[in-house]
């Protein structure tokens, strides 16, 4: 260790009640940062876990067009022979196959317009998680011909549940009336009001010939292994689609293209979340300052005897700044130390909100919610902190540039 790091290292614990509260503050900043930004991401994975598990998959195969006007003629034809091209890529999780239509559906009592979704019963519990929402009844199975689940909020709007008939009016592939006669199987609850409101799903072969569409399909919905490798996986799909000329008039959308709003919602709720970040930041940043404000007057004498016997101005600077990174970085260290062991805590076990499942649901998160750990939740914090204390530790030190010999020396 130099002559400098030692003086510096010294000078730090002359007071070592304010240098431990200096670093205190850093300490716990970087600690509530780690912890805050972690949780967000690991919330933020939550909400499109959920709404990709319940709407849209990670991505979609659609005829082009599809996406902006869904019409029942922009269709995907011979789907497992789509599906084959790229279904033996090892980021792949599960596929699926679904067909929509709008149509009206009328009960006894009531009509409501909604969008018929046609799923294959087999495929359709790997990519969503209605399969697993049943609240009265059974899901569809293979076998099944002519039945429906449907959301409990639309049961309550027809005014029908497990066993009753629905009458659904459509339009078929070739413009004929599609109609059938379906009986409710069974009704479930996902805690999304607007999808619970407004689903109706029947199997897929059934949809098909309902509204006279073939083997041909609407979305081709593909699930991956790893959200963060979405956008790996949706250009290699891009690429073997592309090698198949019967292919090449298909698009790939991953779900922040088929879900342009929740994206956009998350990246409002994390700027919003930065401005109070920045909030602490500037009060860590002030506190630092203060400290060597503090510091500097209080050495003024000492100062004035260094640069009396021979000791330059900008080394003196310099050696008060290598104390401010000392404290600075020893506060970082240590707040990423305890921030990371915390997070990992609260990732393992998790944070259970009794009695906000209904709350927490309408915007797709469980009552338990668990952190994220990832290298930018990590440093991010702790780098901005470093940046800005070390920039408002160096403004008081410039003072003396300007210091007046003879007075420092008399103080």
């Amino acid at each position: 260790m130099g002559v400098n790091n030692k003086i510096a290292w010294r000078n730090i614990w002359r007071n070592p009640r304010r240098s431990l509260l200096t670093a205190s503050a850093v300490v716990f900043a970087c600690v509530l940062l780690i912890f805050m930004v972690s949780l967000q991401a690991g919330s933020y994975d939550a909400i499109i876990n959920t709404a990709v598990r319940l709407q849209t998959g990670h991505l979609q195969v659609q005829a082009e067009g599809y996406n902006e006007k869904p019409e029942i003629r922009k269709v995907v034809r011979y789907p497992h022979a789509v599906a084959d091209l790229f279904n033996k890529n090892p980021q792949i999780e599960a596929i699926a196959f679904r067909a929509n239509a709008f149509s009206l559906v009328s009960s006894k009592e009531r009509t409501y317009g909604v969008m018929i979704v046609g799923v294959d019963p087999d495929r359709e519990p790997m990519v969503s998680t209605v399969p697993g929402a049943m609240q009265r009844g059974e899901y569809l199975a293979e076998k099944d011909r002519n039945v429906a689940v449907i959301g409990d909020l639309l049961a309550q709007n027809l005014s029908v549940d497990v066993g009753g008939e629905l009458v659904i009016l459509g339009q078929g592939y070739d413009g004929s009336v599609a109609a059938n006669v379906l009986t409710v199987k069974g009704v479930f609850r996902t805690g999304q009001p607007d999808f619970d409101r407004g689903a109706l799903q029947i199997p897929l072969t059934t949809f098909q010939d309902t509204h006279i569409l073939g083997d041909a399909v609407h979305k081709i919905v593909v699930m991956g292994k790893d959200l963060e490798e979405v956008g790996a996986l949706a250009g290699s799909i891009r690429f073997d689609l592309s090698q198949h000329p019967t292919a090449q008039d298909l698009l790939v959308l991953t779900w922040n293209e088929l879900m342009p709003g929740l994206e956009q919602a998350i990246q409002l709720d994390m700027v919003s979340a930065w401005i109070f970040y920045g909030i602490l930041i500037v009060v860590v940043a002030f506190s630092i300052m203060n400290t060597f404000v503090m510091a500097i007057f209080e050495r003024t004498h000492e100062f004035g005897v260094l640069i009396a016997i021979g000791m330059k101005r900008i080394r003196l600077i310099g050696l008060v700044l290598l104390e401010s990174a000392y404290l600075t970085l020893w506060g970082i260290i240590l707040g990423i130390v305890a921030g990371v062991g915390v997070t990992y805590y609260f990732q393992i076990h998790g944070i259970d909100i009794s009695g906000t499942e209904d709350l927490f649901a309408q915007y797709g998160l469980p009552s338990v919610l668990r952190p994220k750990l990832t290298v930018g939740s990590v440093l991010s914090g702790p780098l901005i902190i470093c940046a800005v204390t070390l920039l408002t530790a160096a403004f008081p030190t410039f003072r003396i540039l300007k210091l007046p010999l003879v007075r420092a020396m008399r103080d």
